[in-house]
């Protein structure tokens, strides 16, 4: 029998008719994410042109059958106004029902409404409860917005420790944003002690993936060094490895 995992298998295998096939079966015998999968290609333009209106509403049949990655997915085009109605409260409703069900990227999402009061009344102590729930999901941008609301003490008690450990999770497995912010916190000492090498050696991790900030900061941070804490900062990062993010908590 077709199902939703085997028509990701044969997807994968790059028989994309034969996984819209079983995709479209899934969805016939009651998986709502069937027609998600299917959405997705059209969405991509993957074995078919690209037509986001038809993704639209195979997002929609998948939303209504109960599907959280749908409604996570058609959520979010309500939130942009991407070829349906903008429409921040049935955005809401979509992607809070995602996060109901457990979807890491819908709590994630949800938690941002919150923190951010579209669809739903302002409420940093909720958003940070969805960012929780997501983070044990090891979703990547949920740890960061810990990390985040922790450092400001947004939703929660600031601590600065707190914060440090939730980018140090994001850092080792090489996310931007967790090597900049944990660059910044050993070059201030907010949360750890201040090690100038390590300040260093994360900004010039960072700066690496594309952030004009960590140029800024590495540079700063070069200045305060002899040349031979220099060259171990710099042998700091030539050594340094990123490890899965299951592995980095």
């Amino acid at each position: 029998m077709a199902d939703v995992a085997s028509g990701i298998k044969t997807l994968e295998a790059g028989d994309v008719q034969g996984a819209v096939k079983q995709f479209q079966a899934a969805f016939e015998a009651g998986d709502a994410n069937g027609a998600f999968y299917i959405g997705r290609l059209f969405e991509m333009g993957l074995g078919t042109d690209k037509d986001m209106r038809r993704a639209a509403a195979l997002f929609a049949a998948a939303a209504e059958k109960g599907s959280a990655l749908a409604q996570n997915r058609l959520g979010l085009m309500h939130l942009n106004g991407e070829f349906v109605l903008q429409d921040y409260k049935r955005a809401a409703e979509l992607i809070c029902a995602s996060a109901e069900k457990g979807d890491a990227n819908g709590q994630f999402n949800c938690g941002l409404l919150y923190s951010e009061g579209k669809g739903v009344e302002r409420d940093a102590a909720k958003a940070v409860t969805y960012w929780q729930l997501a983070a044990k999901s090891n979703q990547v941008a949920a740890i960061n917005y810990l990390g985040v609301a922790y450092r400001d003490g947004a939703g929660v008690e600031r601590n600065l420790e707190k914060a440090f450990e939730q980018f140090s999770i994001t850092a080792a497995a090489g996310n931007p944003m967790g090597l900049l912010e944990v660059a910044k916190a050993y070059a201030s000492g907010d949360g750890v002690q201040t090690d100038l090498i390590k300040a260093y050696g994360y900004a010039n991790l960072a700066a690496v993936r594309g952030l004009d900030d960590a140029v800024v900061l590495r540079d700063d941070v070069a200045v305060k060094l002899d040349s031979v804490s220099l060259e171990a900062a710099q042998q700091f990062a030539r050594d340094w490895k990123a490890v899965p993010i299951e592995q980095a908590g």
